[in-house]
């Protein structure tokens, strides 16, 4: 048997597809990883199956959608009965690592991280490093790790405390507490040496055992709010920021009010607000992938990247004002749920240099990794992304928006009227079949939408093909009543068998399925 390869999961959180210069972007904001995607294969329309970062996770680590894995609230556990990603490749031998920018992953205490041989954290309340090699404490030192694990759990204890609390999930967001948590506790963690310690691992190999292949999983932060980019990258996107004292204001207001990055708005932003938003995310952005471009340049050096599955994706996107949304806590339009996606594959299965027109739900990525480390079932086989570069779409695509309820009950105190109005406490689902994508909110009318013509949304098909949004209303609605079911219990792997002949037979008229 070959030898089986390291892979290197690597998370970008918050980072929108269409703006990365591989995506069709105007701006040169990614040219390293524009570079990596020309050697690998690229997902043209991938979907996030949630819109924020735990839904996400949850089910990238489990082939799951959301309410099948039920990871749907920051006070979510995952179940003990469903096997993460990190928990198969341990028991099948891989060396398993996690670098955790994100605290809802790396500190909250939901499930996320069963499985790692070796969980790093890099934001929180006390961040974690990496063993010495070779060292070999004395008393002293031993006594300050106990003191150290001790301090631990109860910070730990104290951040599930707030993810669980919607008073003290309150009593953060107050402008004392903001500065707080954003600058002494490192919220958005430190992707330079979360890629140095990552990259230690895959070539320095200390602690692996010889011949064991390394499963590495790394979340960036580095696009997520607030925005403080170095400057030359505003120089280089948001120039008049540094010379604008109205944008400066906007910007200094906006990176200190966390309920602003969760609420919708009122209005929409001017055209001046806009410019500044979308300016200092590309400067992140940029300032993100210039050290990716440093991380990679070191593997390839080195000789390991030619020995490693490389997936590079997201966990969602974010909403810059578009459709009066900010942030990713609600909607799910594509400014959150159409991801980024590149795999490059050492083994070939997937063809380098190509370009997957097809939509894929990133939950696949589960199956994807499982396939190449040689340990999956028949089942889980069949919806290895590998499958997808030459096949014709015959599958649905599903997404699921269920709002966090931390951030409507936060909501329904400060503007009840706005959460009526944009339906902020209702559950939104996607399908997606061909081109087309229908949107349904609970309580509201379709929205249909032609995802390979309009990705930015603007045009509602609904009235135009409304034979089309009846059938693939029939597919939404088999999934969702499967759903509401699965909140209360996990249900099985795939969740594609919508197969009632009818619906089938009207698809096929419709041209989205092949006789």
């Amino acid at each position: 048997m070959a030898a089986r390869p390291d892979i290197l999961f690597l998370v970008l959180d918050t980072q929108r597809a269409d703006r990365l210069s591989c995506y069709g972007y105007d701006k040169p904001t990614s040219p390293n990883l524009d570079a990596i995607a020309a050697d690998s294969t690229r997902f043209a329309q991938a979907v996030s199956a949630a819109q924020w970062t735990v839904p996400s996770h949850a089910s990238m680590f489990t082939g799951l959608y959301p309410s099948e894995h039920t990871m749907v609230q920051s006070y979510s556990v995952l179940p003990k009965d469903l096997p993460t990603l990190a928990e198969r490749l341990e028991a099948s031998g891989y060396y398993t690592a996690g670098f955790c920018n994100n605290p809802l992953v790396g500190v909250i205490n939901n499930g996320l991280r069963r499985g790692f041989t070796s969980f790093l954290n890099y934001s929180g309340l006390l961040t974690s490093r990496p063993n010495q090699a070779g060292s070999h404490p004395g008393l002293i030192s031993r006594y300050r790790q106990w003191f150290k694990g001790k301090i631990a759990t109860f910070l730990n204890r104290v951040q599930d405390a707030f993810a669980r609390s919607d008073a003290l999930l309150a009593l953060s967001f107050t402008p004392l507490m903001v500065p707080l948590w954003q600058t002494a506790l490192s919220f958005k963690g430190n992707t330079q040496k979360s890629l140095e310690d990552t990259a230690n691992l895959l070539i320095k190999r200390t602690g692996v055992q010889a011949e064991q292949p390394v499963f590495a999983f790394v979340n960036l932060m580095g696009t997520h709010m607030p925005y403080h980019p170095p400057r030359r990258y505003i120089e280089q996107f948001a120039p008049h920021v540094l010379a604008d004292r109205k944008a400066q204001t906007f910007l200094q207001r906006f990176n200190g009010d966390v309920y602003g990055w969760l609420a919708p708005l009122t209005g929409a932003l001017d055209d001046h607000q806009k410019q500044t938003l979308d300016g200092m995310y590309d400067a992140e952005v940029a300032y993100q992938d210039a050290l990716l471009g440093q991380f990679f340049d070191r593997l390839k050096v080195s000789g390991q990247l030619d020995n490693t599955l490389v997936i590079i994706c997201a966990d969602h996107g974010e909403h810059l004002g578009e459709k009066q949304y900010m942030g990713h806590s609600l909607s799910i339009y594509n400014e959150l749920v159409r991801v980024p996606l590149i795999i490059r594959d050492p083994q070939n299965r997937l063809e380098q240099g190509s370009v997957v027109d097809a939509v894929v739900s990133t939950r696949r990525l589960f199956h994807t990794v499982l396939a190449a480390a040689g340990i999956a079932n028949e089942r889980e086989l069949a919806l290895d992304l590998a499958h997808s570069q030459d096949a014709p779409q015959r599958d649905y695509v599903f997404a699921e928006a269920i709002p966090p309820q931390n951030v409507v009950n936060l909501m329904q105190k400060r503007q009840p009227e706005l959460v009526k109005e944009m339906g902020c406490d209702r559950v939104r689902r996607a399908v997606w079949m061909g081109q087309h994508k229908l949107i349904e909110t609970e309580g509201s009318v379709a929205e249909l939408y032609d995802v390979l013509e309009d990705p930015t949304e603007a045009l509602d098909l609904s009235a135009i093909l409304p034979e089309n949004v009846e059938v693939l209303q029939d597919c939404l609605q088999a999934f969702a009543d499967r759903s509401d079911q699965s909140l209360a219990q996990a249900a099985a792997t795939r969740a594609t068998d919508y197969d009632d002949p009818e619906v089938r037979r009207r698809l096929e008229d419709l041209g989205y399925l092949e006789d």
